[in-house]
Order: C-alpha cells, then structure tokens, then sequence
C-alpha cells in the first residue's frame, strides 16, 4: 500500500522531545521505514476491521474519576510471573523486530528494562534468545509456536529454562495466516526483497537498505533446527504454511505445560469457553488477543472481552488485555475491568523504528506516564484501588 511521505534522513537526529504519543512515534516510523516495513508493523487481516476496532472499542467506556484523594504519591507496580514491574504494562512478542532498526530485539529488551517492565521474546525473533537473555536483567517471557517438528518445540522450553526466561508463553491463534492484504500489496517477503514494486521505497530510506536490509538477517532462535530461512526468501503466509503444526489442540497445551515448570500463558484465546479450559489445564494466565487484528477480522476487541473472561477464570488464572492500546488511559480501562496487565506491540516499534532503544524507551515512557496520570485524576493511589465502578460502557 503505497503512500506518498517525505523520509527522515537516517543521518538526521530524531528530536524526540517533540514525540508525545503513539501517533507522534507513528508518524515517525512511517517516515523512517520503507513501506513494506511499516506497512509489515501497521497493517492487518482482510478490511483491518478488527485492526481500528482495537483502539476503537476504548472509546465506548467513559472513567468515573473520585475526587479529594491524597495523590500525592502514586504507585503504579504490579507483580507479574512472581517478578516485580514498575507498571502494569508490558512488550508483547512480536517477530523479526531486527526489521525495523538494525538494534532489533536488544533494543527492545533493553527499553522494557529501562522503563521497569517485562520484554516478550517470540519464536521468530531475529536475535537468539540466549542473547536477549543476556542483554538486560530484567524480567522476560519467552513465546513459543509449536512446530511441525516438535522436537525443535521442545528445545525451545530447554533453552528457556537454561536462559532463565521468567515464563513461557504459547500463541494459539495462528493454524494459519490471516489474509493481511497490505503485505502482498507491498511485497513483503523475509527477509525483504528488493522488487519492482518497493524499489522507490527502499531507494528512498537508503540508510535502512544499508544497516538492516543488507546486514544479515536470520530467525536465529529456529535458524539451526531446520526452520531457519537458509538463504530462502519468502512470504510470511509461506512460512508460517510450512514450519507452524496446523493440528494444534488442547492437548498440544497440556503437553507444553507438562514441559514447563514455570509460570505459563496462553496467547490468543477470546472466548470465556476458552479461558475457562485453560485454567482446569493449569495455565497461570492468559492474553486476551487478536493477534491485533492481524489473524481472523472481525474479532472481537480484547478489551471487550475482558470481564467475561475474568468471570470464568474465577480467580484461577491472570488475565492479560493484548491489543488496541495507544493511551494509558487505555491500559487503565482494561486494569479496571478486571486485567491484571497489559501487552503492547506496535507503540514501541514504531518507537524503535523512530529511533532505536531510545525511540523504543521514550515511547513507552510516555505512555508509562499516561497511566500515572490517568490514575492520579481518577484519584487512585495504586492500581489495586482500580475496580468495574470506575468505568463505565456507553
């Protein structure tokens, strides 16, 4: 999906100061990458319908804030996979992050740390995960796909548990790709190809062809198992055809859990038939995800389907809101029908792709800031003192 937009030079330094939300750090993401990488970060499944309802779906829920409440000292820590985070948001996995900014998954890891949060390390990362492992001390959850080669899946717990990876985390929504239009509008492919139809963009952003488009890239934690890309470049819906086990069930699940002794979460369940099921499976939490819109459009937004899921995890598991969020406020609506967390995705690339780790930090720092706020207006001294009476739906 082509867009006329004038590219910020690489050499150019980022005024960061000048970014003050999501939308700021969009906008200079958009300048930043060739359209097949931004477009790779911002699109979504089919009519993106799911996409917009993401963010959307917020605005149907107003806050009641109390008034003349000592807010003079607001704490906004939670505890998350028996590790403590400065706040109640933290990094979703997301994959092949190195295509962005040549920094990749350290960057990233290190932005979470910086802000005091957990950094999600996907399966088809660019960056091994013993290395991201090694790159900061903070805490960190590692996503896993099962494989048609179970024993590559297998390694995978392994190699967490060596790493000290703090949880496990299993993504169930992708048996197969969801249709996103906007990558075969672009020619996206992994790792990224220079074609006719996106030479004007890579041509454009000569300094990202330069540090990330020709320096190397690999899925690094798959490379030697034989689901690496072996010099092949292809489309992420033949990838994901090729190496990802469309038979997955439950008992798939219960498998990983077995494997695992840590805490471990399940990535893509929406209905509250689901939640309850993971939790007789023994799963310590879930996220309430879409995929962000990236999988099955028309989906409900996670947002809405936070209090039901609540209810039938009954207090048996965590669950975590996974997608749409762009505004503390955001995140705070979610705590306040009944999420223990929050995962953002695309608010921090696009805040790496903006400027690297410090992109990627002043992005979420900002947004760290907006749930302080929001809090403090509503009158809350912590996030325990949030509750369903403080919103309410439209």
């Amino acid at each position: 999906m082509a867009f006329p937009v004038r590219p910020i030079p690489y050499d150019r330094p980022m005024k960061l100061d000048r970014l003050y939300n999501t939308a700021d750090f969009r906008e200079a993401a958009r300048r930043r990458l060739p359209a097949p990488m931004f477009n790779y970060i911002d699109g979504g499944a089919d009519d993106e319908w799911t996409l917009k309802r993401n963010t959307a779906a917020f605005d149907d829920y107003e806050i009641t804030p109390g008034q003349l409440n000592d807010i003079s000292a607001v704490d906004t820590g939670i505890e998350l996979f028996g590790r403590k985070l400065d706040w109640p948001v933290f990094l979703a996995p997301t994959a092949m992050t190195r295509l962005f900014h040549h920094e990749g998954e350290r960057a990233a890891a290190r932005a979470a740390d910086a802000t005091g949060t957990l950094y999600s390390v996907s399966t088809l990362a660019t960056t091994s995960m013993e290395d991201i492992a090694s790159a900061t001390p903070g805490p960190k959850m590692f996503q896993v796909y099962i494989f048609r080669d179970r024993g590559l899946t297998a390694e995978f717990v392994e190699r967490a548990k060596a790493s000290g990876y703090d949880a496990l985390c299993l993504t169930v929504d992708t048996p197969v790709q969801g249709n996103r239009e906007r990558d075969l509008k672009t020619g996206m492919t992994i790792p990224p190809r220079f074609s006719l139809k996106s030479a004007l963009s890579f041509a454009a952003h000569p300094h990202w062809a330069l540090t990330t488009g020709f320096g190397g890239f690999e899925l690094e934690n798959v490379s030697h198992g034989g689901g690496g890309l072996s010099g092949k470049t292809m489309s992420l819906l033949q990838y994901i055809h090729t190496q990802f086990d469309s038979t997955l069930t439950w008992k798939d699940a219960e498998w990983l859990r077995e494997h695992w002794d840590g805490p471990f979460v399940i990535k893509g369940l929406q209905s509250a038939a689901d939640v309850a099921r993971a939790a007789q499976l023994g799963a310590d939490a879930v996220m309430i995800s879409n995929h962000g819109g990236r999988q099955l459009d028309s989906a409900p937004a996670p947002v809405d389907g936070i209090a039901a899921a609540v209810e039938a995890a009954d207090g048996r598991l965590d669950v975590i809101c996974d997608g749409g969020i762009r505004r503390g406020k955001h995140a705070v609506i979610a705590l306040a029908l009944g999420a223990k967390a929050c995962s953002v995705g695309r608010p921090y690339l696009y805040g790496l792709a903006a400027a690297g780790e410090a992109g990627a930090t002043r992005a979420l720092t900002r947004l760290k800031e907006e749930v302080t706020r929001t809090l403090a207006l509503m009158g809350k001294q912590n996030i325990a003192g949030l509750s369903s009476g403080d919103v309410q739906r439209l």
